[in-house]
């Protein structure tokens, strides 16, 4: 089975929110591919951060690339249309936080927009089981969700390894993505464990100076040039 190819999606939860449409231009201008929303609602997770009216604010700025929303929420089914006509483009889900989770994949799908789930470190991949056939993402959390600029969870590569045998052997086109202290040093490392999809946040947005207009292109450049060295 072919991987797909290699998409990196640009955390807004360390933009400058006061500046957010201009950052977003900025870094899909230097080779971003996705757009990555982290939505806490202070109940799943212990932090509060973005709603959908953010998600719109964003389509109707100009922005047409992908936006992959990660929710972090319980109950998710009640927001799920409302990023959907937000302009979502993958919506995202903890199983924990879902009373029904083939029913909250199919509700994403009806929405319009593509469905995955999502792992926390210590989360069993059992469900996969059930239903691969729904998923076109699946997300593996590298810290534990609820905060930016974790350090990555060194034990994330073997179960990402585990991800990708459960991928190739389902013959699907399914997106697995990694989010959690990603950044330059590691992203190789985590490519050649299986992952196609990087989350960066601090890496990107706290790595630049912030009077520069081309102050993303170096740390995009050397995601890219370090996945292009990944061998597997």
């Amino acid at each position: 089975m072919t991987r797909q190819t290699d998409a990196i999606s640009a955390s807004i939860l360390s933009a400058n929110f006061a500046r957010l449409g201009e950052e977003v231009d900025h870094v899909l201008a230097s080779g971003a591919d996705f757009v990555h929303f982290d939505v806490m609602d202070n109940h799943y997770v212990p932090n509060l951060t973005i709603g959908p009216m953010v998600c719109e604010a964003l389509r109707k700025h100009g922005v047409t690339a992908p936006i992959d929303v990660h929710l972090m929420v319980k109950p998710v089914d009640r927001i799920v249309p409302d990023f959907a006509q937000a302009g979502a483009t993958y919506i995202t889900f903890h199983p924990e936080a879902s009373e029904h989770v083939d029913r909250t994949l199919q509700l994403i799908k009806n929405e319009g927009c593509k469905a995955g789930l999502v792992f926390n470190p210590a989360t069993p991949l059992s469900i996969l089981e059930y239903v691969i056939d729904k998923v076109d993402m699946i997300l593996l959390m590298s810290v534990n969700p609820g905060f930016g600029g974790q350090s990555f969870i060194p034990t994330a590569l073997t179960k990402l390894r585990q991800v990708r045998q459960i991928i190739d052997a389902s013959g699907r086109e399914i997106r697995l993505e990694v989010d959690g202290g990603v950044k330059a040093s590691n992203i190789r490392e985590i490519k050649e464990a299986g992952a196609d999809t990087f989350v960066a946040g601090s890496a990107i947005f706290g790595a630049a100076n912030a009077n520069d207009p081309q102050r993303y292109n170096t740390i995009v450049q050397q995601f890219r040039a370090q996945l292009a060295e990944a061998r597997f």
